[in-house]
């Protein structure tokens, strides 16, 4: 081990160089990972509480307003534990250019023409509590809503764009008329019997869709894995270009490091032994960028909030929620990292150290 790293420091600018891309080709990748992986185990956790079944109603394919009448319809279905309606919709805001979600929930306690803001609405309006916030209505009339309370910053994952108003103020603001809410929450006793339960509410109102939360999850995954995908395509240029530096690096043996190998086996070094040298050498080099790289990348992601990749994996907005990941990695992303990255380039040293270690020890000396 000690020839190993005297090996590598006699060329030290250039194993530097070459770890210094290394890592942050790593660098960016695990970044890449870390974060869907991480968000998709967030919304995850986040809709765990959510109802096991939406119903919507459909008119010419797209979403309308439920009649309120169609909970006593599907309320008698065996296996339903509760129906209620749901009151909330998007609101935008012309004079910041954000779209706000307004929700109505069940039990109001602040009362009529008071809200209540997520930290990102207040970010975005520059609102506190006991500002009063105007809204316009459907009809174009404003009405002034005092800021009773902020949302939590902890909760801004889902709140970040809530804005929480009683069912009197959300009905003026929006226009939906009484008789009507914007979907069902349907809440089953038996996870394993949900498809039977949407399937039954199907064919007793033609007119619905159901979305279950199975269905949700999966649709969350693949928009995360969809942008995580267009993340690494804008990377993948730059993984290109390093495997063709590595390549360039681990086979293009200079005129000393033959010689050296020659030395070596001119005083007894088996070949063996010297694919084995190299071997260490490539791995010490490898290990360091990818501890680095990965190391870099979690603090990035779970300690510097995702500056270099958030915009691209939350999306496009003007309001963006501020929040940390909870720290998760499994081993798979670690392995599946680890055989992307370092066991190309191990193999990459050890193939032109074989061949000058197989040529005349006395003919690599002279050149």
């Amino acid at each position: 081990m000690l020839l190993t790293l005297n090996f590598i420091f006699r060329r030290k600018w250039k194993n530097a160089s070459l770890v210094f891309v290394y890592t942050l080709i790593v660098f960016l990748l695990a970044s890449v990972i870390f974060f869907a992986h991480a968000i998709k185990r967030e919304a995850s956790i986040i809709l765990e509480g959510a109802p096991e079944i939406v119903l919507q109603k459909v008119v010419a394919g797209r979403h309308d307003l439920m009649p309120v009448s169609y909970i006593s319809k599907i309320s008698s279905i065996a296996g339903i534990d509760s129906v209620r309606g749901r009151l909330w919709g998007y609101y935008f805001d012309r004079n910041f250019g954000a779209n706000y979600t307004l929700m109505a929930p069940e039990e109001y306690e602040h009362g009529d023409g008071n809200i209540v803001i997520g930290a990102g609405v207040s970010r975005v309006s520059v609102a506190s509590e006991d500002n009063l916030f105007p809204l316009v209505t459907y009809d174009g009339n404003v009405i002034p809503m005092n800021v009773q309370k902020l949302l939590s910053s902890e909760s801004e994952l889902v709140s970040a764009d809530l804005i929480l108003m009683s069912e009197a103020d959300f009905r003026r603001v929006s226009g939906v008329p009484q008789g009507y809410v914007t979907d069902l929450a349907v809440r089953v006793s038996n996870s394993t019997e949900i498809p039977t339960i949407a399937r039954k509410i199907t064919k007793l109102l033609p007119d619905t869709r159901p979305i279950t939360r199975n269905e949700i999850l999966r649709t969350y995954d693949a928009v995360f894995n969809w942008r995580a995908g267009i993340a690494l395509l804008i990377l993948s240029g730059a993984v290109v270009s390093f495997m063709i530096f590595a390549w360039d690096k681990a086979t293009g043996l200079s005129a000393e490091e033959k010689k050296e190998i020659g030395v070596l086996k001119a005083t007894g070094w088996e070949t063996s032994d010297v694919i084995l040298l190299k071997f260490w050498e490539g791995t010490v080099l490898s290990l360091s960028a990818f501890l680095a790289g990965v190391v870099l990348a979690y603090i990035h992601v779970f300690w510097g909030l995702s500056v270099f990749l958030a915009p691209v994996l939350k999306g496009w907005s003007v309001l963006y929620p501020e929040f940390r990941l909870v720290p998760f990695i499994d081993a798979y992303q670690i392995a599946a990292l680890f055989f992307l990255t370092v066991i190309p380039y191990i193999s990459a040293t050890i193939i032109p150290a074989w061949r000058a270690a197989n040529t005349d020890p006395d003919a690599v000396m002279r050149g």
